[in-house]
């Protein structure tokens, strides 16, 4: 990532300037205003012009504070570009009927509506006796590019809705695999709500007030908030680093490939779930990293790992992030260039089978009893049939992954994620 000699001998004026560099230097003691277009005020609209250029040359949103539409074929949040931030939440359902849970749906769908838009939930009558219909938190700021993504856990087909004879064959629990140690406070749940935007207060206020709505009928099971580097502090939208310091998601599926998304990526109604077609299903992970004994660890130890040089991404023996690995290079000594052990050789297997990662970075503070950083991975991809794609990708991982010395799977969950949503209707209409 660092760079050559000859960008390190750059003067300051031709290193990218963000908004806040813009604003900064405008405004020191007024003086800037007073330089004329020979001076600050030409250097600023040139770097500004600069900043936008190469934000926009990287094929990210040229509005990263506008809104992504709620409503249309897909539910946003699957193939949208990634955001900076997510909030995750899983619920179980408490409502005693379907119809109870239809009316959470269509209340969840007008919500989520606004709450893209960066509205408020609801109106207010100006009762200071009632509680707002909205928290407030986010009032007055941007939609941020906030996607509010549903789902449904296998659980929900147990029986107490209607829906047992319409459960998918792809939504089955995952089955066990080496290296897990899954605690029941972070797996499961019969509802799901993938919550991204490019502030993290407006991703909050979103899960707050859809489990504030669902009072009475739902509750929330776990929740979990993640993040990876911003847009703003990466013009260039670069593939983003995991908290070990690789690139994370090179091998992701190009998702302006419309073929290749419903050949990956959206459940279609002749795989037997009529109401699935045009969803996707979606598997969690949280991943608890251990980052104590990884930072202890050599970088040639890190990069046999991974199967990947750590500062371009390339693959072993390659010099581009997205160069094709050859998985049957030999060293002098006759070994793999490749190990494989390495995370990347196993995942990719014989490059057949893909899923969408959509992957964030989580801290949460301290664990109590070791006294170290509980911090990692939550890891979330999107397929079109788990049992063909995420299952026998992990099974390969679990079984021998180097990367297995260094993480540990805490939290497991997988969801049916709804078609998505025509105005007038409301979310999971077409399961009804």
């Amino acid at each position: 990532m660092s760079g050559n000699d000859s960008e390190r001998k750059k003067g300051i004026f031709d290193k990218p300037v963000s908004r806040r560099d813009i604003l900064k230097l405008a405004g020191v003691g007024g003086a800037g205003l007073l330089l004329g277009a020979g001076g600050v005020g030409s250097l600023v609209a040139a770097q500004a012009s600069k900043a936008e250029k190469a934000f926009s040359a990287s094929g990210a949103e040229t509005d990263p504070q506008g809104a992504v539409p709620f409503y249309g074929g897909h539910q946003a949040g699957i193939v949208t570009p990634v955001q900076d931030f997510i909030c995750f939440a899983a619920f179980d359902v408490t409502a005693s009927s379907a119809a109870e849970l239809r009316k959470l749906f269509q209340a969840w769908t007008a919500a989520a509506a606004n709450m893209a838009q960066g509205k408020m939930v609801g109106r207010d009558d100006g009762n200071e006796l009632l509680p707002p219909a909205d928290t407030g938190e986010a009032a007055g700021l941007t939609p941020s590019r906030t996607t509010i993504t549903f789902g449904a856990g296998p659980s929900l087909f147990d029986g107490r809705f209607g829906f047992a004879g319409k459960k998918p064959e792809a939504l089955q629990d995952l089955p066990a695999f080496g290296g897990d140690e899954l605690r029941p406070e972070w797996c499961g749940g019969d509802l799901c709500v993938q919550v991204c935007a490019n502030d993290m207060q407006i991703a909050f206020h979103a899960i707050r007030n859809l489990a504030r709505i669902a009072r009475g009928k739902a509750v929330l099971r776990w929740t979990q908030e993640g993040f990876q580097r911003t847009g703003y502090s990466d013009p260039a939208k670069a593939t983003p680093r995991n908290l070990m310091g690789f690139k994370d998601g090179t091998g992701n599926p190009d998702v302006k490939d419309e073929r290749e998304m419903k050949k990956v990526v959206w459940a279609d109604g002749a795989d037997g779930s009529g109401w699935m077609h045009g969803g996707s299903y979606m598997v969690v992970r949280r991943i608890r990293m251990r980052i104590e004994v990884w930072d202890r660890s050599s970088l040639a130890d890190q990069e046999a790992t991974f199967g990947r040089h750590r500062d371009s991404g390339a693959p072993l023996g390659a010099a581009g992030e997205f160069d094709t690995p050859d998985m049957e290079k030999k060293d002098a000594s006759g070994k793999p260039v490749i190990p494989d052990t390495s995370h990347m050789k196993l995942a990719r297997g014989d490059g057949s089978v893909k899923i969408l990662r959509r992957s964030y970075s989580y801290s949460s503070g301290i664990d109590h009893k070791t006294g170290q950083l509980d911090a990692g991975l939550l890891f979330v991809c999107y397929q079109r049939d788990p049992r063909k794609q995420f299952v026998p990708i992990q099974k390969a991982l679990g079984k021998s992954d180097k990367l297995n010395e260094y993480i540990v799977h805490i939290g497991s969950a997988v969801f049916a994620c709804f078609p998505g949503v025509k105005e007038g209707g409301y979310i999971g209409d077409t399961l009804f």
